[in-house]
Parts: C-alpha cells; sequence; structure tokens
C-alpha cells in the first residue's frame, strides 16, 4: 500500500511539474481511419499531381529529411525557385494556420495550394483531378473510402490532411524528461533549457510543437537583414502591421530542419539561436550560452515517423507519360 502511495505521488509530482512548463509533451498519433490516412500517404507521394509527373508533396517535405528539403527555399516546377523557406510538415497538426504567413486555415486547405501553385507543382485541380479519375486504382480506393462522395477537390486534400496529422514526432528526450525522466537530459541541456526559458525564448515557442501557436515579427527590436521577398501577414490582411509578421516555427526537430527562418538563410543552429536573440529581444548572446540553448534543441528531435513506401496504382494504358519540368 505505502508503494503505491509513493509511486501515485511521485507520478502527480511529475506531472504536476509537467503541467507548468512552456512546453508540452508530444502525443503519438492515433490512427481511427487507417483507410483513409493510407489513401493519403498514397497522395502524398504522388507525382501525377504535378504537371510535370515529377514532383508530389514530398519533394519539399520530404520525410527522410525531416519533412524539409534541405534548402535555403524551394525548387519548383521548370526548376523556379520559390519564394520562401519549406517548413517542416513533421507535427504540422499543432499550428494555428499554415505557411509562414497562416493564409490557410488548416492542413486541408494548406495541401490545396501548391498542387496549382504555377511555382510548385503546377497542375490546375480540373486537370489533377482529371488525371486521379483515369486510374482505376483510385476510382475504387476512393470509392471504398468517400462513398459517392468519389474524387473531388475536397476528398483529395482531406485525405492527404488526414496522413499530415499522423505526423508527429513523440518520444524526444526532451519529452522523456518532462514525464520525469531526469536522466534524459545533460546536465548542459538541463542549463540550456533553464536559459531558454529564462532569455524569454520560451514566450513565442511553447507548447506541444514548441512553435506555432502565435504569429510574431520577425525584427521586433533590431532589423532582421534579408534580401528575400516574403513579406508575412500582410499579403494576407493587408494591414502594413502586419509586414514582416510571420507565424512562428516549431522547434521540434529543428537538428535536422535546417536551413533557419524563412530565408532560409543559416544552416548552424547556435547562429540561428544568436540572431534571434538579438533582433527579437534586442539582447546580445554569449557564445557559451548559445551553445547551451542549442544543445537543449537538439533534445527535441523525436521518433521519426515510419512510413513504408506506397505502391501507387498504375496509370491506364496508352495514357501520355508526362515529361519531368515540361511545359
Amino acid at each position: 500500500m505505502m508503494k503505491r502511495t509513493l509511486l501515485s505521488l511521485a507520478l502527480l509530482s511529475a506531472t504536476s511539474v509537467y503541467a507548468s512548463e512552456p512546453i508540452k509533451v508530444i502525443e503519438p498519433a492515433l490512427i481511427d481511419n487507417p483507410e483513409l490516412v493510407e489513401l493519403g500517404k498514397k497522395l502524398f507521394f504522388e507525382p501525377r499531381l504535378s504537371k510535370s509527373g515529377f514532383l508530389s508533396c514530398n519533394s519539399c517535405h520530404n520525410l527522410s529529411l525531416g519533412g524539409v528539403d534541405i534548402l535555403p527555399t524551394s525548387i519548383g516546377h521548370n526548376w523556379q525557385e520559390g519564394p520562401i523557406n519549406a517548413p517542416t510538415v513533421l507535427n504540422s497538426k499543432y499550428m494555428l494556420a499554415q505557411f509562414w504567413d497562416g493564409r490557410a486555415a488548416d492542413l486541408q486547405e494548406q495541401a490545396a495550394g501548391p498542387i496549382a501553385n504555377p511555382k510548385e507543382m503546377a497542375l490546375e485541380h480540373k486537370l489533377a483531378l482529371e488525371v486521379l479519375s483515369s486510374i482505376p486504382g483510385y476510382q475504387s480506393e476512393f470509392k471504398q473510402v468517400f462513398g459517392e462522395r468519389g474524387i473531388s477537390i475536397e476528398t483529395v486534400t482531406e485525405a492527404i490532411a488526414k496522413f499530415e496529422e499522423t505526423l508527429v514526432t513523440p518520444n524526444s528526450r526532451f519529452d522523456l524528461y518532462l514525464k520525469g525522466d531526469q536522466q534524459a537530459l545533460s546536465a548542459d541541456e538541463q542549463q540550456g533549457y533553464a536559459l531558454f526559458k529564462k532569455n524569454g525564448c520560451s514566450m513565442c515557442h511553447n507548447g506541444p510543437a514548441a512553435g506555432g501557436t502565435m504569429y510574431q515579427k520577425m525584427g521586433l527590436m533590431q532589423p532582421f537583414a534579408t534580401d528575400n521577398p516574403a513579406q508575412g501577414r500582410i499579403d494576407v490582411t493587408g494591414k502594413d502591421y502586419d509586414r514582416m509578421v510571420f507565424k512562428v516555427p516549431t522547434l521540434r526537430n529543428i537538428e535536422l530542419t535546417y536551413p533557419y527562418f524563412h530565408d532560409g538563410s543559416t544552416y548552424d543552429l547556435k547562429e540561428a539561436v544568436i540572431t534571434m536573440q538579438r533582433v527579437q529581444l534586442g539582447r546580445d548572446l554569449s557564445e557559451q550560452d548559445a551553445e547551451l540553448i542549442a544543445l537543449f534543441l537538439n533534445t527535441l528531435t523525436g521518433e521519426q515517423p515510419q512510413i513504408t513506401l506506397p505502391i501507387l496504382p498504375p496509370s491506364v494504358a496508352k495514357t501520355p507519360i508526362p515529361q519531368p519540368f515540361s511545359k
């Protein structure tokens, strides 16, 4: 009886500490509709949703690279360079909105954008639906999952979004630490976390994804020097006070999701920490403190999604095969 009481008190104490922390535990994905998720996975990897027949969602959000393409800005149709760094798709279910400027309210709305964007996959929705509808395998699978709703841009994006919602990264060392395992982090990493909170980083980087819960001006205290054309929320709201206001990015898996910032201007995590302290908080951070914070940030890397690549249904015979990056 005494042992059970002590165990309960220990668990209660760990839960109380966890509840007071700005960053919360990432929970494993719960899949209640595996057929819908599997269809979404196929569509996520489907290059025939692009005009070239070469690009897919995974091209810019590569699940073997932390959900990014490790480029400053992405390369799309006809080798066009995109205007902004591709954010990770991992843990994107925790974001208050999608895209850096928040122009999509949720993952389903976001999924529709790149398909038709002339600088990304460059395939009009009407043509994309015609391609899917010409493939018997997709005809039967959409009917099985969606019934009479069939193949539409709504069902396509719903499936992709449901798959993306499963792309979470639980059981990082920091999660284990939050759950009460004090040995999960070294003394230096714990000191880095203390500095992370003391220096104000957690005011914006909080919640399960350690970010994504608010918008913030990039260059709040000092100008952020960049030649990137992205202007932030002003392109959505038209309000001048939203110029250079972006969604705060997640810090989960940050050691994998370089380069950093909306312009992808640095591959060095310690440099990114120093820059953020200067432009957002107006402070000069020492090299030692930046190193400790970076050590802590590395503990936010969780279990990566274990994805078995789908077998995509074959095209109908005699269907012309698009040439990569064709016009």
